[in-house]
């Protein structure tokens, strides 16, 4: 029997993948998508939408937004003149909610792909070797033909030696999410992103939360005056511990949940947790898939190694997502999967790492594009920079909450924005119109041009842009 020929032969379905799939057959191209995950479905069907969707992205959002509803209705609703008591959370029903929604969404995809015509080959894919001008991929056993192959394995959670995740007391962004009850104490270990969100959580929702994080710097990839202002809020306003220059020396378990014993300094402490989640990053997720076979060429840190336009070593294997270099976002892996498709169809495509936005989904939240200020200062370019707080704002003060502020950095010379960094209520959604602004070269000035709706936040935007030029007309 024939093996099954397709134009372009799809490994893993996360956000890379799927959309990479998605666009191909858009363009005319016969297109199949390979996943072997169900992410624990009910029905044990593989499930769609990789790590971001199922375990990752879209459940935390979900957790953080319920928690965040909590939050406000125990503490925050009675500046409004809104009286409640009597306040509960039943997890059970916020976790079912979070559980709807990544059903929802996995099966929207299956649905996309009935309607672009993607074929999904439900099972492990692998490299088999090379027919000619067609390479061999193989599924649970079963081979499939493409003429071009696009690797979207994605990532998994970086585990730390000696410390074993059994999803259940010691937990990694899987386990994290489907916490049956609301532990008294927490302990995270990491200060990232991962770290962050969730220990946001479920502090929110009453656990005394400490995070150790081995760095000696606060959120040291971020503008400095954004992470000092997010360690004052985090630490002070929301009393998360949060302890850095931390070496974790041993981690046990036992009838009292978990202990971890680690260095601070000079000083050995203790810290005792009814559970522990581990979120020190991730690592590419190349296991099984036949590199070897093949000659695909890794990095020494387990990446695909790829050009700029996510051609691998290989004549038609591309890589997308969290298995190259570069930030594992999924709206990186997004973008690569549509470039890849349209440069596979002799169309240019189009990846700027340099403008794809960051997002802290705290809160409040941060957000981030282009260039820090201590970037700019290391590499010796002169700058001005413009800062508005959301004080001086008059959706934010009728919101009730003005923590933060809008920082825009442009090019002393050109006026250029260089980066703008966002600490404050909605900065995921801000940050889009920097981003728009510094894909088109847009200065400064060209912000300051444009008639910003009031009362919006996004008047910050527009007032940091005049501030650039010390000429902000409200602050």
């Amino acid at each position: 029997m024939a093996n099954k020929q397709f134009d372009v032969v799809v490994i893993g379905g996360g956000p890379g993948g799927y959309v990479a799939a998605i666009r191909a057959a858009q363009l005319g191209l016969s297109t199949a998508c390979i996943e072997s995950e169900s992410y624990a479905d009910p029905k044990g069907e593989v499930r769609l939408g990789g790590t971001c969707l199922n375990v990752g992205c879209i459940p935390s959002k979900a957790l953080l937004q319920s928690s965040e509803l909590f939050q406000q209705a125990s503490h925050s609703f009675v500046m409004h003149g809104i009286s409640t008591s009597g306040v509960k959370m039943d997890v059970a029903t916020m976790m079912k909610r979070k559980d709807n929604i990544v059903g929802q969404l996995t099966g929207g995809i299956k649905a996309l792909f009935k309607k672009n015509k993607v074929t999904l080959l439900p099972g492990h894919g692998k490299f088999a070797g090379r027919d000619d001008e067609r390479w061999l991929v193989d599924v649970n056993g079963a081979t499939v033909e493409a003429t071009h192959v696009i690797v979207a394995t994605g990532s998994k959670a970086r585990h730390l030696p000696g410390i074993p995740v059994d999803n259940k007391l010691i937990c990694d962004n899987v386990g994290a999410l489907a916490f049956d009850s609301t532990p008294k104490r927490l302990g995270v270990i990491g200060a990232g992103v991962i770290g962050l969100e969730l220990g946001s959580v479920w502090k929110r929702l009453g656990s005394e939360v400490t995070i150790l994080e081995a760095l000696p710097d606060f959120l040291g990839s971020a503008d400095q005056a954004v992470a000092k202002e997010a360690w004052k809020v985090f630490t002070q306003k929301q009393g998360l511990d949060i302890q850095l220059g931390v070496k974790i020396i041993k981690v046990e378990t036992g009838k009292k949940g978990v202990s971890v014993e680690y260095e601070l300094g000079d000083e050995v402490r203790t810290l005792q947790c009814d559970r522990l989640i581990v979120s020190v990053g991730r690592v590419p997720h190349t296991d099984g898939l036949g590199a070897e076979n093949v000659g695909l060429a890794l990095n020494p840190r387990g990446y695909i190694g790829v050009d700029a336009n996510c051609r691998t070593n290989l004549p038609n294997v591309w890589a997308v997502g969290d298995v190259v270099p570069g930030p594992m976002l999924a709206h990186k892996s997004m973008e690569e999967g549509v470039m890849v498709a349209e440069c596979i169809a002799g169309q240019k495509g189009h990846v700027n790492l340099d403008t794809v936005p960051w997002v802290i989904y705290t809160h409040p939240e941060i957000a981030w594009v282009g260039k820090s200020e201590q970037q700019l200062k290391n590499e010796g370019v002169e700058y001005r920079v413009g800062q508005i707080p959301f004080a001086a704002n008059g959706r934010a003060l009728g919101q009730g909450d003005t923590t933060g502020f809008v920082k825009m950095i442009a090019c002393a010379r050109t006026d250029r924005i260089l980066g703008v960094h966002v600490i404050g209520n909605n900065a995921s959604e801000l940050i889009a119109e920097a981003v728009v602004a510094m894909e088109f070269n847009a200065s400064s000035e060209d912000i300051a041009r444009i008639c910003h709706a009031h009362p919006t936040l996004s008047e910050a935007m527009h007032e940091a842009s005049l501030a650039v030029d010390k000429r902000a007309l409200h602050f």
